[in-house]
């Protein structure tokens, strides 16, 4: 596994594809574990190197862009990408967590928060799993 969550990327900066272009999430509407509506996938943050997402990118919330926050949900959350992306957690959860802030896509510090809130172990551990989540 690359040890450097510096290389995390946003897709479209990038000249990679998906592999299945079908299962792009971007531009989907993403729904709780209740069937909620929480957003749209704005973008994808990939791992260039091990060519796998590792991020939604969520935008979230207000209306006209007045009161939108950007959030990172870890693709291991994802439980099913159809006209819509589900995941495992409820709109509270997802409303609480910890905002993204581009400047700080780099630090694995802020990585590690945002995995941790969402109970996943960061893909640089050893013994990290994979979700099941399109290759690039």
């Amino acid at each position: 596994m690359a040890d450097d969550t510096a290389t995390l990327v946003r897709l479209d900066e990038t000249d990679l594809v998906l592999a299945n272009g079908a299962e792009d999430a971007r531009g989907r509407t993403v729904v709780d574990k209740n069937g909620e509506e929480l957003g749209k996938v704005e973008g994808l943050l990939v791992d260039p190197v091990e060519r796998r997402v590792r991020f939604l990118e969520l935008g979230a919330g207000g209306f006209l862009g007045i009161g939108k926050k950007t959030l990172l949900v870890p693709v291991d959350a994802v439980t099913s990408v159809d006209d819509e992306v589900h995941i495992d957690k409820d709109r509270e959860h997802v409303a609480a967590g910890p905002v993204y802030d581009p400047e700080l896509k780099t630090q694995r510090d802020y990585f590690e928060d945002v995995y941790g809130y969402y109970g996943f172990s960061p893909y640089w551990l050893p013994g990290y799993i994979p979700p099941r989540y399109p290759y690039v």
